[in-house]
């Protein structure tokens, strides 16, 4: 777990499992001359990483020699104020990728076991708002690729704990991001298709306990869709809206799970993140779950602060979504998108 809060050794014990990265630096730069011969090599753009980020922070996109400088400190800045380490890298940068992960679980006996993926590519400022699985786009082949990849990354460091492998994927290549070493806010929907309880099992791997099914156990069965439901105005830029939640009806009914964390007249505080509560919809395929999601928002009530939910339903009826064309920039540079609730 340590490792993988450093960026460069992920990718330097990723790069040793045979799992392919971004092509990029294994250590950190030491000034802004490095970032230069790197671009030199490798083109334009490219990103230059705080070493223990995530979540976007840290991170500086360079699309010109101009640009690497200021790019270069300021990266640095973020990495010193937000993760106490003021170390960054360089990668080449994706243009238009889909942000693909894998669930992993690994135990103190040496067992690794994927969980399947999980499709993250509907985000906004690199901060994810809707989630799916399985992905709308990995074939059979690259799936099963994918997930070895994750496995054998995770065998490689002896990794132990629940945890997350991240990668890019774009033109049929996949590439390493980076290992969240921790349980996230999406491993619903993988629970919801896998039937196994990701929070259990990571209590019970820190007691010590084995893995007790194989591989060959785990078979994902159906779609599942995880909305964010967060208190921010999606059509002012998604700006944070704290207040009282006066009327509050969350969603029922067949393949509907919601973990939230409000009741009503509960107040949302300006100091924590917004996200209150997740709404999760299951179905037997991607099509039956994105009914049953609009059917879940459209019976939502939530009253005192503007929600994300507008947001989702745009999303839910917007054909780039549905035909899957979408990718970690539709949400940014693509979509017109509405104000809140």
């Amino acid at each position: 777990m340590a490792d993988f809060g450093e960026k460069t050794k992920a990718r330097t014990i990723m790069d040793r499992a045979d799992v392919p990265i971004v092509p990029g630096t294994t250590d950190p730069v030491e000034s802004a001359d490095d970032v230069r011969a790197f671009a030199d090599e490798h083109g334009y753009p490219v990103a230059i990483k705080a070493d223990g980020g995530g979540g976007g922070r840290g991170l500086k996109v360079v699309r010109s020699e101009a640009e690497i400088d200021d790019q270069f400190e300021d990266a640095k800045r973020e990495g010193e104020a937000y993760f106490d380490n003021a170390n960054v890298y360089v990668e080449r940068f994706l243009e238009n990728p889909r942000h693909i992960e894998v669930q992993i679980l690994g135990d103190q006996h040496g067992n690794v076991r994927h969980l399947g993926e999980r499709d993250c590519s509907t985000q906004r400022r690199q901060q994810k708002l809707i989630e799916e699985t399985p992905s709308p786009v990995l074939d059979e082949d690259t799936r099963a690729e994918v997930w070895e990849a994750a496995r054998r990354g995770a065998a490689e460091a002896g990794y132990v704990n629940a945890g997350t492998f991240e990668f890019l994927y774009e033109d049929g290549d996949f590439f390493f991001l980076e290992v969240n070493a921790r349980i996230q806010v999406e491993h619903a929907i993988t629970e919801v298709v896998t039937g196994i309880d990701i929070v259990k099992w990571q209590l019970r791997i820190a007691a010590g306990e084995p893995l007790s099914f194989p591989q060959s156990a785990v078979e994902p069965r159906g779609s599942a869709i995880e909305f964010r439901i967060n208190a921010e105005d999606p059509g002012n830029d998604f700006a944070p809206m704290p207040g009282e939640v006066t009327t509050y009806r969350p969603p029922t009914g067949i393949g509907t799970r919601v973990d939230d964390a409000i009741d009503q007249g509960d107040r949302i505080a300006p100091f924590y993140d917004s996200m209150f509560a997740k709404f999760i919809v299951s179905g037997e395929d991607r099509d039956e779950a994105v009914q049953r999601g609009l059917r879940v928002l459209e019976e939502t009530t939530i009253e005192g602060v503007p929600t994300t939910i507008p947001f989702h339903e745009q999303v839910l009826t917007d054909d780039r979504f549905l035909n899957a064309e979408h990718t970690t920039k539709f949400v940014d540079e693509e979509l017109e998108v509405a104000g809140g609730e």
